[in-house]
């Protein structure tokens, strides 16, 4: 189960960063997170009142509570660091983000066992290669590794915090509502400041409407990867759970060789295929 839940987060979050670029090249990239969480919020505030959500209000919520604080840092940090560096260099740091759950997971005392050592080592391999790490070429500016770094800590630490989230399906509903509630007031915020200081809010043409679909699909996915990660997580393994989970950049790269017919380098191509070695080991392990 804990192999299922969490390949199935790698391919909703892949899924989710394939659509979120797609549609931030033409939108503002803080726009285009605060409407697709928006939608997300509304849809789980529905699901929350239809199933009785409220009544597992507890502590815990604080977990997803600090979640819905460190994910728009992290993404804005990963936007950032995309845009002042090369992608070659920024995806492959990104997925660094697995060392904090695997560590929080060791630290709690849980022992993979050896064929899933080698799963791990295999499958983190893979995903950075097929990040398609650039080998050479121009220095990258210090402040880029320094913010793809926060992005990977800050991605790493809402998985380790929504694994903590809840102990129930009802409650976990919960707690993706007020983790999306606490995104969108954090990124409303983040943009309003923006708009202060003169940065563009809506695209040229106005408010996207006919992008709505495709946001609520990336806010969707989004919420729905954190979810199944959480079962996941609480099913087995920490460390399994957040290897198999991070697996989403290959996810990535082949949803833009299928939709947009871009060729993966042969690096790219290593790595997915090492990855893919890596799940079935975890998996068998």
């Amino acid at each position: 189960m804990t192999a299922f839940f969490a390949l199935a987060t790698s391919l909703l979050w892949g899924l989710a960063d394939f659509g979120g670029g797609l549609l931030t090249r033409r939108n503002p990239a803080l726009t285009v997170v605060v409407v697709s969480q928006t939608i997300a919020a509304a849809v789980l505030g529905a699901i929350v009142v239809a199933t009785g959500g409220w009544s597992e209000a507890g502590p815990r919520l604080w977990f997803a509570f600090a979640a819905g604080l460190v994910g728009p840092v992290a993404m804005l940090s990963f936007y950032k660091a995309l845009a002042m560096g090369p992608m070659g260099v920024v995806s492959p740091l990104a997925t660094l983000s697995v060392a904090v759950p695997v560590g929080v997971g060791l630290f709690l005392g849980e022992r993979p066992g050896l064929m899933q050592v080698a799963g791990i080592a295999v499958a983190v391999g893979g995903v950075v290669l097929a990040g398609g790490p650039q080998l050479k070429g121009a220095p990258v500016q210090r402040r880029t590794i320094w913010l793809t770094l926060v992005a990977a800590a800050g991605f790493g630490t809402v998985f380790a915090l929504i694994a903590e989230a809840s102990t129930n399906v009802t409650g976990l509903f919960l707690a993706l509502f007020v983790q999306r509630v606490t995104n969108v007031a954090a990124g409303g915020a983040a943009l309003w400041a923006s708009a202060r200081r003169g940065g563009a809010v809506l695209p040229e043409g106005g408010f996207p409407w006919g992008a709505l679909p495709a946001l609520g699909f990336v806010g969707l996915a989004d919420v729905a990867a954190n979810g199944t990660y959480a079962v996941a997580a609480q099913h087995g393994p920490v460390t399994v759970a957040a290897v198999l989970a991070s697996l989403y950049p290959v996810v990535t790269a082949l949803a833009a060789r299928g939709f947009l017919s871009e060729r993966l380098r042969t690096i790219q191509a290593a790595g997915a295929g090492l990855a893919l070695v890596g799940t079935l080991l975890l998996a068998t392990g």
